[in-house]
């Protein structure tokens, strides 16, 4: 029984997931902190929009390099160096925040139909949105070479203007990528019958915390235990029968 048992479990069971992203060099005393495998958790009919999601987030972060380098060129055409620090800041802040905040969330609602991520998804992505409108338009001081402050600075410097333009289109193609994002989700989580009400019922029953993945409904067996079945009847031999 106990051999049966063994065998049960490594046919249902689902292999340890050993953590994969980031992919970190072997010489770096560090360890990927995140398992991601599309098409091992992500149901097959949403593994392009997440994979979307991720690639906006890749996208997102060249987009943020290159207003860093478009900041550089800004200052030493005559502008502020605030700029230039808070490009900096903004790069290092939001590339892993993103992917941890917004992307992790997405994620895990595709996953295991997580309502509660797929609020926080809903709220954070928004909020990254919002910004990076913000950072398209281009104020002064804000870190971002946006269609402002790159239109307004060709009085001064064409050089460093036509630099700055760069990340204004891209800031631009970054938030039109979110929209899309975000809208398709949002229906596909309404299609579905998601609502605050469930994301409330899993907060209020911790189930946030480690919802299971949809594999999780083939890896019930533990131990040497069986499901149970109704017991066999003894029927009585051909010459007992009245």
């Amino acid at each position: 029984m106990t051999h049966f048992c063994s065998q049960l479990k490594s046919v249902f069971c689902v292999p340890e997931k050993v953590n994969n992203f980031p992919p970190l060099p072997k010489f770096i005393p560090l360890k990927p902190c995140f398992y991601q495998n599309f098409a091992d958790e992500i149901p097959i009919d949403y593994q392009f929009l997440v994979k979307r999601i991720y690639h906006v987030w890749i996208f997102y972060c060249i987009t943020l390099a290159v207003n860093l380098i478009a900041c550089l060129a800004w200052w030493i055409g005559g502008g502020s160096g605030t700029n230039f620090g808070l490009a900096i800041l903004w790069l290092i802040l939001f590339s892993p925040c993103g992917y941890v905040c917004w992307f992790r969330p997405a994620y895990k609602a595709f996953r295991s139909d997580s309502s509660f991520n797929f609020m926080a998804f809903f709220f954070i992505f928004g909020a990254q949105f919002l910004l990076t409108v913000l950072q398209l338009i281009g104020f002064s001081g804000w870190g971002a070479c946006g269609w402002l402050a790159a239109i307004t600075f060709f009085r001064t410097s064409v050089a460093a203007a036509v630099f700055m333009l760069f990340p204004a289109i891209m800031f631009t193609m970054s938030a039109v990528a979110m929209l899309i994002c975000l809208v398709r989700v949002h229906k596909i989580y309404r299609g579905g019958g998601g609502s605050f009400q469930k994301a409330q019922e899993e907060w209020n029953s911790g189930a946030w915390r480690n919802p299971p993945s949809r594999e999780a409904q083939y890896s019930n067996f533990s131990g040497n235990s069986l499901p149970e079945y109704p017991t066999v009847p003894n029927y009585p031999s051909g010459n007992q029968w009245p």
